[in-house]
């Protein structure tokens, strides 16, 4: 067992990794990117507190000297960073497996299998899900949502035409990001909670369905908007803080979808 003089050190060196990847996502990211980040590492940090006093740390020399190569290569890289450098996504999921060799071992990397797992999601590039436009399905739903509700209206492409104003679906406002925001915690729920292989499918099934059905929604209310001349409410739904609201509700709704599933489940194996 280490002393504990190695075990504040693995703790210093957890942290000031952590510290540096938020800092460089604050710098050099996106925000959403840098929520993203936050929300993994805290969740990553938390699963490793959990089972602190269960953790077997005991590495040897190969593996010792591999894991302090990788984080080497993650702090040369990390002063070496331009603007959307892919490193930035990676550089996680290295430090993570680089600690974990520094403090178990090759054989007690399976034990960070969830916290690898989790930042695993960070090192995928998302942004290719935009090459994959989805305005003309979502401006199709959105018309449909309308048409339900009584809405004298008509769509052309993207365009969604009310009698008095029209609005046109561009694909980041087709809910791409909202969806990914929900994968992201659907990816947690997998990594936390026990799941059967059935929940591991319809959790990521359900987030996007919730993501673009709400996102469906705003979209046809800023058609109203923009129908009834109202400007200031569609700049506060379109991109104010109207936008976040809607993010807040898919996220609620995601929840409580999740919640119950995984509720039932557990239920049904009593």
């Amino acid at each position: 067992m280490p002393s504990n003089q190695a075990r504040f050190l693995l703790l210093g060196i957890a942290g000031s990794l952590v510290a540096l990847h938020l800092n460089l996502s604050e710098q050099f990211g996106k925000s959403d990117f840098l929520s993203h980040s936050t929300l993994f590492w805290v969740t990553t940090l938390f699963l490793l507190w959990q089972k602190r006093d269960k953790l077997h740390l005991e590495s040897d020399t190969i593996s010792s000297v591999v894991g302090s190569l990788l984080l080497a290569l993650v702090l040369y890289r990390s002063l070496h960073l331009f603007e959307k450098d892919f490193f930035l996504r990676i550089s996680p999921l290295l430090s993570l497996v680089g600690w974990g060799l520094l403090a178990s071992g090759m054989k007690g990397l399976k034990q960070y299998w969830r916290e690898i797992f989790l930042l695993g999601f960070l090192a995928i590039p998302w942004e290719f899900i935009y090459m994959f436009d989805v305005s003309v399905i979502t401006a199709k739903f959105s018309a449909f949502i309308l048409w339900i509700l009584g809405f004298e209206v008509t769509r052309q492409g993207v365009w969604v035409i009310l009698p008095t104003g029209s609005i046109e679906v561009y694909n980041g406002c087709s809910g791409v990001r909202m969806i990914l925001q929900l994968l992201g915690l659907s990816w947690i729920v997998l990594a936390i909670a026990p799941t059967s292989w059935k929940q591991k499918i319809w959790l990521p099934i359900t987030a996007i369905l919730v993501g673009f059905t709400v996102n469906g929604v705003r979209v046809a209310l800023m058609a109203v908007l923009v129908a009834l001349s109202n400007s200031e409410g569609f700049t506060y739904w379109h991109v104010g803080n109207g936008s976040l609201i809607f993010s807040a509700i898919s996220v609620l709704i995601f929840g409580a979808i999740g919640m119950g599933t995984i509720s039932h489940e557990k239920k049904e194996d009593a």
